[in-house]
């Protein structure tokens, strides 16, 4: 036997409850270590600002005629690109941490094993929170008015993070298993942008080729998006938020082990 596995065996075991005091723990220590470091919150600062005052100016008028009847269009597809893009740095972060050797520090505490992985995932909403505001916020600003009001706004940016979060065990598992921080950045966008752009996140379905369509029509972004404008604008639950919902239970369901197993081989 060798001399790692018989420390492990003579370790206590940790209860459910402090796993999760020590999630939350670590879920601190993520949200310390954001605000101690101001450049991590530029993606979800600025991104959204920036995003939606150049697509509104520049795509407004060709494709709804002017900015005014753009931005109901457009607002929850900026919500939902601007909430999926922020969870991919949960992935580039974790590889971070394990390159510093930030883990093998953990290896010699007392804590469950999952905590660092889940702690920083829970703080992450903080980011996914603020990046939701400030896309309303700078709609509201250009003269975007929420038909659904505060109500349908609210859950339009719940079901947001929601889906950011589901979706961050997928990139999760990607640090846990590629090389270098750069290498989980590029693989990434790789995913991430394709499921964005090719959304009915800016533009109307019907105006895209059929086969372009067949594709957007079963994007899991184009239902969060879908449900998001629903809700947003119209203050209605369709249904597909419970698309978008499951979507997100089987992202979880998959990514989610996946992520563990990978992460425990490193620990």
């Amino acid at each position: 036997v060798r001399a790692a596995d018989r420390v492990a065996s003579a370790r206590r075991r940790v209860s459910v409850g402090e796993t999760f005091g020590q999630t939350m723990m670590m879920a601190w220590r993520a949200v310390k270590k954001m605000f101690r470091n101001p450049e991590q919150f530029i993606d979800v600062t600025m991104q959204p600002i920036l995003f939606t005052a150049m697509f509104a100016y520049i795509f407004g008028g060709a494709i709804a005629g002017n900015v005014d009847n753009y931005l109901p269009l457009m607002i929850p597809g900026i919500l939902a690109q601007t909430v999926l893009t922020t969870c991919m740095a949960t992935g580039i972060q974790l590889r971070e941490d394990m390159e510093k050797g930030v883990f093998d520090r953990f290896k010699s505490l007392p804590i469950a094993r999952i905590a660092p992985l889940a702690g920083p995932m829970v703080a992450d909403l903080v980011r996914y929170t603020i990046a939701s505001g400030l896309t309303f916020g700078m709609g509201v600003l250009m003269g975007y008015r929420p038909g659904g009001g505060v109500s349908g706004t609210l859950g339009a940016i719940a079901l947001s993070i929601v889906t950011g979060w589901s979706l961050a065990w997928a990139f999760t598992w990607v640090g846990t298993i590629a090389r270098s921080a750069q290498a989980v950045q590029g693989i990434s966008m790789m995913i991430m942008f394709p499921l964005t752009f090719l959304s009915n996140a800016f533009v109307p379905v019907d105006t895209l080729p059929d086969w372009l369509a067949a594709f957007v029509r079963v994007n899991p972004v184009s239902h969060l998006v879908t449900a998001a404008r629903d809700l947003a604008n119209n203050g209605v639950v369709s249904g597909e938020v419970a698309w978008t919902l499951l979507a997100c239970l089987v992202c979880v369901l998959i990514f989610a082990p996946l992520a563990v197993r990978s992460y425990k081989r490193h620990i």
